[in-house]
């Protein structure tokens, strides 16, 4: 099976091939600090590139995965949008997964590293937030869930992981918003990967290996981005009626 990956949940467009014998090639933009994401612009040319360089065209594909976040608004739309268009104008088959579990199974799956107990993937929600989940290796070379994802503050990060944590187990923090918020993480007696570790970034081989071995959606409709909250315009909009409404 040919198996195209895309992830846009965070300010990074990562795009990965899946090909039938196996083989993985991935392609990454990551913006500088100050940099508008290259979502809507980059996606497309980036899988283009990756077929190209496996000589394959877009027909050859079977099957489009995509992580459905929790996420960066408008990265997620961009993300979604896009493997549902490929996905009905192909006739592929589409798969969502979760961008927090995708950053999680890198670091479990991984041979090469001393793995982890269980991961904690946090995702920088920005206003003060973070989107957050844990895992543990399944017995499948899955990312068994053990605490489902959602939006809090950093400060309640240890008090969430309280009903999952064993005595003794090695737990791995992941992913920018560990990175920003790694103060608290720390106070949590949570590790935290290197700062220059890859194991930050949600890998888009990290969605088609997960994608891989799952169902397809029997809907195209079904595969939806999760927001876990309101869009940031929408909130900032809440937020200036009642300001409005007192200068009246």
């Amino acid at each position: 099976m040919n198996l195209l990956g895309l992830d846009t949940a965070t300010a990074a467009t990562a795009v990965a091939l899946r090909t039938a014998d196996g083989a993985l090639a991935e392609a990454r933009d990551d913006p500088a600090p100050r940099e508008h994401p290259g979502h809507a612009t980059r996606l497309l040319a980036m899988a283009d590139g990756l077929l190209r360089a496996a000589d394959l065209d877009w027909a050859a594909l079977d099957r489009v995965a995509v992580g459905v976040g929790p996420g960066r608004f408008t990265g997620l739309r961009v993300g979604v949008a896009t493997a549902r268009g490929l996905a009905h104008s192909l006739s592929l088959e589409l798969v969502g997964v979760s961008s927090l579990e995708a950053l999680a199974w890198t670091a479990l799956a991984d041979a090469e590293i001393r793995r982890p107990d269980a991961v904690l993937a946090v995702i920088d929600a920005r206003r003060g937030e973070v989107f957050a989940a844990a895992y543990e290796r399944g017995g499948d070379a899955s990312a068994r869930e053990l605490v489902a994802p959602r939006a809090l503050a950093p400060e309640r990060l240890g008090e969430v992981l309280a009903p999952a944590q064993r005595p003794g187990a090695r737990w791995l923090a992941l992913g920018d918003g560990a990175l920003r918020y790694s103060e608290q993480l720390a106070a949590a007696g949570l590790e935290l990967a290197h700062a220059s570790s890859s194991l930050h970034a949600v890998s888009a081989a990290a969605v088609c290996e997960l994608a891989a071995r799952r169902a397809p959606a029997s809907r195209l409709e079904a595969v939806l981005p999760q927001y876990l909250r309101r869009p940031d315009a929408e909130l900032a909009l809440r937020g200036a009626a009642p300001a409005r409404a007192a200068q009246r």
